[in-house]
């Protein structure tokens, strides 16, 4: 099985940044199929563009624009790249950065595959901030991987942790519809629980309330869809369920911090 050394990846590297411990690559997936394989360190995979099926032993992957995978250190995996074009953001983390900053990877076992959009917005901040490329964009990169890391362990993204039944399957839900008009009542009734026990425990688990998750949502696939040369913005509200064009470029700006255009530009530049 092939050993990948640091800031190696198959396909075509365009960019590689290397921190104290930190690797950054900007690569584009050109292989078809990539055999077994595991890298040095641990790392995440972020997809910017196109689409990817990643497998490992014991899941397999369909990742699309959006995606974001976490691979512990010397986790084997292979990769199959549909037709088309694919581009991926890899952060590689050495054991020795993850001590010298008194944190540990030891909960976070396997592969992931992360679904909170939370720490998607998260990544998307990492990639901006690397192609600032000034005098503080280590201690600005190293600071949102800390910020990412801990809300990975606190949220339970483990295999160990256990929420209670209704909250994945909320989760599941609300990923699958986020687009939908539901009402407390008719989640609730889902669910199977009382309206009152779904408010007031539902920041618990997510941190916010119903409202702003399924914003969040909403903008995390836009996210993916900005990716696409070809989708007008108008498209692109109108399937992630705004209201309108105007209403999605300021929830956009909101949880981004930059509008829909500028986000475009970086990802495709």
């Amino acid at each position: 099985m092939k050993h990948l050394q640091t800031g190696q990846f198959h396909g075509q590297t365009n960019r590689t940044i290397r921190l104290d411990g930190v690797t950054l690559t900007d690569t584009e997936y050109t292989l078809d199929t990539v055999d077994w394989h595991y890298h040095e360190n641990a790392y995440f995979t972020f997809i910017l563009q196109g689409k990817v099926i990643e497998g490992n032993k014991k899941e397999v992957y369909n990742c699309d624009a959006g995606s974001l995978l976490f691979h512990n250190w010397q986790e084997p995996h292979y990769n199959i790249k549909p037709p088309g074009f694919t581009r991926g953001f890899h952060i590689e983390l050495t054991n020795q950065w993850v001590r010298e900053l008194d944190f540990s990877l030891d909960n976070l076992t396997g592969s992931l595959n992360i679904s909170n959009p939370e720490l998607k917005f998260l990544l998307y901040k990492i990639f901006r901030e690397s192609k600032t490329d000034d005098m503080t964009t280590t201690l600005g990169i190293q600071t949102l991987l800390l910020q990412l890391l801990s809300q990975m362990e606190r949220e339970g993204q483990t295999p160990l942790y256990k929420n209670p039944a209704w909250v994945n399957q909320l989760k599941g839900l609300l990923h699958d519809t986020f687009a939908d008009q539901w009402s407390l009542t008719e989640l609730s009734t889902e669910l199977g629980i009382h309206p009152v026990h779904l408010s007031r425990d539902f920041s618990k688990y997510f941190h916010c309330n119903i409202g702003e998750y399924i914003r969040k949502l909403k903008v995390e696939k836009s996210l993916s869809l900005l990716s696409q040369k070809n989708k007008s913005l108008a498209d692109i509200a109108f399937e992630c369920g705004f209201a309108d064009q105007s209403h999605f470029a300021r929830c956009f700006k909101a949880v981004n911090g930059i509008n829909a255009l500028e986000h475009r530009k970086n990802v495709l530049n």
